[in-house]
């Protein structure tokens, strides 16, 4: 019978600095990791009607969601078969039963099929039906739409969240709608220098005062095989900051939750690069998409049940507050680490064996990604090689 294989030597030690900074490591990223991975783009009640759309940029790719006229929502890839022009414009709209190709008025209906082509006589042996609009996998969890670029045959999101179905169920998230738009904000850091703060406990209670005034000392934290949960109880103590005693005193009970969850912050890290907040008053989608090597932007909205309760709209306000805090004082904190990473002196650091998500999250980038094993860069150029021409 054979053993156990013997322990990685690696695992108590943090991923190298340089995969943090290296253009090479990101082009590999790209198509191992990104191209292979659920990305979030919107919530079913962000397109409610036929002509609806959402559209995703990631990667140099533009995914767009449309509700059709039959009522069910498909993902697209948003360029004209014909000479890849731009179809539909901005985050979100509606472009009606039709998408007319801007460029040279192609025109494509709300199942992506090619109904209409001007000057159709110049184009000898030419078929409507060999030239839809390329279709993108997608994924509908709890009401929220997911596409994937490369359909490798990886695990769903429901599969990925299911250590969690329990938990979730409770929140109806189906029923949410949105709360405002999409917000896009920039971040000078590398887009795992956000995920490794965003599951990172032990920095609670030292940078996050506020936070620390809310749970006490009581932050949870877990790892999954796709998924990270953090969680924090509110506790009785009152705090002296005004947005955050006025959240522990009129947070309204909400009806669809059990007792247990209705004083109780949980928080969703989803591989490899989103998240979902889930507090009794809202649930906020949280998605850090990478620009460069050392630039990422993060994509955030909230969404709300309806609720037309006074204290249940000053809490939210409230909450916000007390994020927009957080997220400034965890913007300072990737900053610090991006410029550290930026050192040829930095190679690991140890991992405490309650750091859990980052240790699941560095064994994870080993194994896609063998060169980060590696206490320093390979000479440039080696993506192209490691890719077969790619990056």
């Amino acid at each position: 019978m054979q053993g156990a294989a013997p322990p990685d030597p690696q695992d108590d030690l943090s991923l190298p600095g340089w995969i943090y900074r290296d253009a090479d490591f990101l082009a590999v990223e790209r198509e191992v990791i990104f191209r292979r991975s659920w990305q979030i783009v919107c919530h079913l009640n962000d397109i409610p009607q036929a002509g609806d759309y959402h559209s995703l940029d990631f990667l140099g790719e533009s995914v767009v969601v449309l509700r059709g006229e039959d009522g069910q929502v498909r993902a697209f890839h948003n360029f004209c078969r014909h000479r890849a022009a731009r179809l539909l414009d901005g985050q979100a709209g509606h472009c009606g039963r039709r998408i007319t190709c801007p460029y040279h008025a192609w025109t494509y209906d709300s199942t992506g099929r090619l109904t209409g082509v001007p000057h159709r006589r110049e184009f000898p042996d030419f078929r409507l039906e060999d030239y839809p609009l390329l279709p993108v996998a997608h994924e509908v969890w709890h009401g929220f739409i997911f596409i994937r670029l490369e359909d490798h045959g990886g695990p769903s999101v429901a599969d990925m969240m299911a250590p969690y179905a329990q938990e979730i169920e409770p929140y109806r998230m189906q029923a949410l709608q949105p709360l405002g738009r999409v917000t896009l904000r920039p971040r000078a850091v590398n887009w795992k220098n956000v995920g490794d703060n965003y599951s990172d406990s032990l920095h609670i209670t030292v940078a996050h005062p506020g936070l620390t005034r809310l749970f006490g000392h009581g932050y949870g934290l877990e790892a999954q095989e796709w998924v990270d949960k953090m969680w924090g109880h509110l506790i009785d103590p009152l705090s002296k900051n005004r947005s955050e005693r006025f959240y522990q005193t009129y947070l309204p009970p909400v009806p669809h939750l059990p007792a247990a969850r209705q004083r109780l912050w949980t928080y969703f890290k989803l591989w490899p690069n989103q998240a979902f907040d889930l507090y009794p008053d809202q649930i906020d989608f949280m998605q850090w998409i990478p620009v460069s090597p050392t630039d990422c932007v993060i994509r955030e909205i909230a969404y709300v049940h309806a609720d037309d309760r006074r204290e249940m709209r000053a809490v939210r306000y409230a909450n916000w507050r007390i994020n927009r805090q957080v997220s400034l004082e965890d913007k300072q904190l990737i900053e610090r680490v991006q410029q550290g990473m930026g050192s040829r002196a930095y190679s690991t650091g140890p991992l405490g064996r309650n750091e859990v998500s980052l240790r699941s999250f560095a064994r994870r980038i080993r194994s896609l990604i063998p060169e980060s094993r590696l206490a320093q860069a390979p000479p440039p150029g080696w993506s192209g090689r490691r890719t077969g021409g790619l990056g």
